[in-house]
């Protein structure tokens, strides 16, 4: 079972603010906080996705990217 959509919003937008400041202190193309706070995001992505489905039947109007070849 999902959490409460207000939780899960809340951390999703928690997350969304960590990985700002990950990446305007980016030290480099590797750098571990920017990668744990994109994985972080990601969770809570997938985290708010599930709740606003389970709690109102609505999903967002946007997707994860799987692969670098969906950049393109």
């Amino acid at each position: 079972m999902a959490m409460d959509a207000r939780i899960a919003l809340r951390n999703f937008v928690a997350a969304l603010e960590r990985h700002f400041e990950a990446t305007a202190a980016n030290r480099g193309s590797d750098d571990p906080a920017v990668i744990a706070s994109y994985e972080h995001l990601k969770s809570a992505f997938l985290d708010y996705e599930e709740a606003l489905g389970e709690q109102f039947n609505e999903f967002l109007p946007m997707e994860l990217v799987d692969d670098e070849e969906d950049w393109a």
